[in-house]
């Protein structure tokens, strides 16, 4: 699906994200956590939406440290309240960017980067590309999000496919959502979640591994 289709589809979802997105913060604080965040760290969120792990990113770098959260959808960065959120609260260490992560441009290279149901920028070659070479070698990755249950449970991985359907544009690769990652994250566990319709992937980045 083209930029402007995917753009459509999160201006669609952009308003009721926040009330969604609480079902898995659970998840979304257990992946932060297997980033091993330091105070002074710089952190990217990928597809940050509307800012809702920013304060336990924020929790964890410290004042000393920096959040960088790129964002396609305008609606998700302003209507649903990512910029609004941010400058509430006063946090001085977040930088937002509307881009596209095949495009994005970031302010300084990061030492960790949070993919946090971002199914559509893990199946893109040319994101992880851009995204990785501005990142620090040994950064701490991080990422959460659906995939496909198992066989045997053929009823509930239709019923899952369903329901997350706004969850992504592009429905390719829900077995192993994170075997691209792998080209960039050797040593990347994989942790089952959701009774086997979601998953946990963590590990270090290393810069000399072929693309």
């Amino acid at each position: 699906m083209s930029q402007p289709d995917s753009a459509n589809r999160y201006r669609q979802l952009a308003g009721g994200y926040d009330a969604s997105a609480q079902r898995t913060m659970a998840l979304r604080r257990s992946t932060i956590v297997r980033l091993a965040l330091q105070p002074g760290d710089v952190v990217l969120d990928v597809g940050c939406g509307t800012g809702l792990s920013f304060p336990l990113l924020l929790d964890a770098v410290g004042a000393s440290g920096l959040v960088i959260g790129v964002e396609s959808s305008p609606e998700m960065l302003a209507l649903a309240l990512a910029r609004e959120r941010t400058e509430l609260a006063g946090w001085p260490n977040v930088i937002l960017i509307e881009s596209s992560m095949e495009n994005a441009v970031l302010p300084r290279t990061v030492d960790a980067a949070l993919f946090n149901y971002t199914h559509d920028v893990l199946r893109s070659p040319a994101a992880l590309a851009n995204i990785f070479r501005q990142t620090e070698n040994s950064a701490q990755v991080a990422a959460a999000g659906i995939k496909h249950p198992p066989r045997w449970l053929d009823p509930l991985r239709l019923y899952r496919r369903f329901k997350s359907r706004s969850c992504y544009i592009n429905s390719e690769g829900l077995d192993t959502p994170w075997d691209l990652l792998t080209g960039f994250v050797p040593d990347l566990r994989i942790e089952s979640t959701l009774f086997g319709s979601g998953f946990i992937a963590w590990g270090q980045y290393r810069h000399d591994v072929p693309e």
